[in-house]
């Protein structure tokens, strides 16, 4: 048994873990963080993926030990209490998922892309999600909740006429329209 000292979703964890103990299953049956799906274990579907200090790796390709001393963000960690994150909830308002069991990976896929490319085109999209597989979607909805989340982390959300708004609405000025229509 090795000791390890891990911050896994805010939370310091110090375990004795066996040395060949993979990442994926060091926090789904020692710490219980259930939304990091074992896929494929084979690297190739990425549904396993989470962040190793602020970098997008697939769990299932990871030794717990190599994560000593590390910080790891899954997708149970990403939320701000009861307020989504934006990739969180630009997939379910764009209905990026099916059956949902690529979308823990395919979020935290996307986070760490737009972290390198803020404003990817749908190509960019598609090439850095390219080692996340959906067997359910023709990814278009997936690029689109992409999409959606990299506008609001940006400050400006795309209207439906394809124009760029401001995410943040001034609600006087809203209700000032509304009044007068």
């Amino acid at each position: 048994m090795t000791q390890i000292n891990v911050r896994v979703d805010g939370m310091s964890y110090t375990d004795e873990v066996e040395p060949r103990t993979l990442l994926v299953h060091y926090l789904r049956e020692g710490l219980g963080k259930v939304g990091t799906v074992v896929g494929c274990d084979t690297s190739n579907c990425g549904a396993c993926t989470v962040h190793l200090d602020g970098e997008a790796v697939k769990s299932c390709t990871v030794l717990a030990v190599q994560a000593d001393g590390s910080t790891v963000t899954t997708i149970e960690g990403i939320a701000d209490g009861g307020t989504l994150h934006p990739m969180q909830k630009a997939f379910h308002e764009m209905h990026g998922l099916q059956c949902g069991f690529c979308t823990p990976g395919m979020i935290m896929a996307s986070i760490d892309l737009l972290g390198d490319n803020p404003d990817p085109s749908d190509t960019e999209v598609r090439e850095g999600i390219e080692g996340n597989l959906c067997r359910c979607t023709g990814y278009q909805n997936i690029v689109r909740a992409v999409q959606q989340a990299a506008a609001e982390m940006r400050g400006t959300a795309t209207a439906g006429n394809g124009h760029v708004a401001p995410a943040v609405v001034d609600t006087a000025a809203a209700d000032h329209v509304v009044a007068q229509a």
